[in-house]
Order: structure tokens, then sequence, then C-alpha cells
């Protein structure tokens, strides 16, 4: 979506949030865009099982590279900075891109995510871009789970943000969840995993997948008059 938009280009500047391991970074490096990669403050990550589990980055080292970029230049357009998602730095403006990968279920409840995914258009300029991922329950529209470290978003939920996000001037490509029309559809990981291809897993009794926002900001302010 990032590519269609043209958001990924030379000289582009571009802010992930959580993003963990990600090989993005190198990727959007890789295609002259500036990136600032950040992660949760260790206070923040702390208890939440990241880093025992290897998938938290404190430092531009730590972020991936298996032959994606130059090396000069990964070092030269990829940036490090701790960054709470709940509580976003007042100076990360003007990107004309930003991105989250299966993060904002993490934020302590579903109101934060929800919070999260419309103050991260604020680090953008007018038009920019943000695509966030989360896991969606396919499981209940009513029902879900909601913990301070897990949240399972439902249909209701990303569709009432996206008329939200609508009726204050945004773009926002519709929510699409694919038929079950592949043979992996019927298919569901259960605990503890087994490292086989899914597109659906089962997460404290809920079937889950994977669900994207494509989010452009709008263009100017909306007259409420």
């Amino acid at each position: 979506h990032l590519l269609e938009q043209n958001a990924v280009r030379p000289g582009a500047r571009a802010l992930g949030f959580g993003v963990g391991l990600e090989m993005l970074p190198a990727a959007f490096a890789k295609m002259g865009s500036h990136v600032v990669a950040s992660d949760a403050p260790a206070e923040v990550n702390r208890g939440s099982g990241w880093t025992e589990t290897d998938q938290h980055s404190i430092s531009v080292d730590d972020l991936p590279n298996p032959g994606i970029c130059d090396i000069d230049e990964f070092n030269r357009l990829v940036s490090y900075r701790p960054v709470d998602m709940n509580h976003i730095d007042d100076d990360l403006v003007d990107f004309d891109f930003c991105w989250s990968a299966c993060c904002f279920e993490h934020l302590g409840s579903i109101r934060h995510g929800l919070d999260f995914v419309r103050n991260s258009l604020d680090c953008l300029v007018p038009g920019g871009i943000a695509v966030h991922t989360t896991e969606l329950n396919l499981s209940s529209n009513t029902e879900t789970l909601e913990s301070e470290h897990l949240s399972l978003y439902r249909r209701s939920d990303i569709q009432t943000l996206i008329d939200e996000l609508r009726a204050d001037g945004h773009t926002v490509s519709d929510l699409i969840v694919a038929p079950d029309s592949h043979y992996l559809d019927q298919y569901v990981d259960l605990p503890p995993y087994n490292g086989e291809l899914h597109m659906k897993l089962e997460l404290e009794g809920y079937v889950t997948t994977s669900v994207g926002l494509v989010i452009q900001k709008r263009h100017c302010l909306v007259r409420s008059d």
C-alpha cells in the first residue's frame, strides 16, 4: 500500500512504531527513505515479554539488515529512538508515512490502541500515509479479549474507528475481510503453535487473523461550520 501511494521514495521521511527486529527499516532505506525506527522504552517494555523473546530493539544496531541495504546507506538513513506509543513525543512530526506491524493491540486496552492510530496521524504531513496492522477477532463481533498486554479487535471496533477517521476528513480504505476461499482458511493454528504457515490462530479461545488499516491524512483542516 505504501508503494502504491508512492510514499516510499528517495528523500521521504518515515516513522516506524514498535519495530522490534523488523527488516522494514532496511527495506525502506534501500529505497532512499529516511527512517526513524522506534520501539517501547525499557520502562514501558518491562514485563511485556518482548525482550525475553528477542522481539525488542534498543538501538539501530539491533535492526536486522541481512544484505538488504548498503551498510553505509543504512547508517546514513536509519536512526533509532525509544517511543511510548501511548504518549508519542511532540517533536515527531512532518513524516511522509508511518507504520506499525501488530503492535497497537498491546497498548493496554482496546481504546488505547484506537487512540494510538488516531494520534499517529499527528506525526504526518498533510496527505501522509499511515499503515497499521493488528489482530482481528473472527470469532465474535461482541465478545473479545481485552487485557493489559493483549486486546483483540472486533470488526465493530475497526469499523467504528474508520467511520470516526472519515468524519474527521481523512481517507481510509474499506475494511475487507477475505472470504474463506483458500485451503489455509480452514486451518487454525492452536497453542503452543507449531510454526507452520497459517493465516489464522487461536488466542485465548478466539480465532484471529491479521487486518490492516490504510489511512491518508486529510490535506487541510475540515471546517466545522
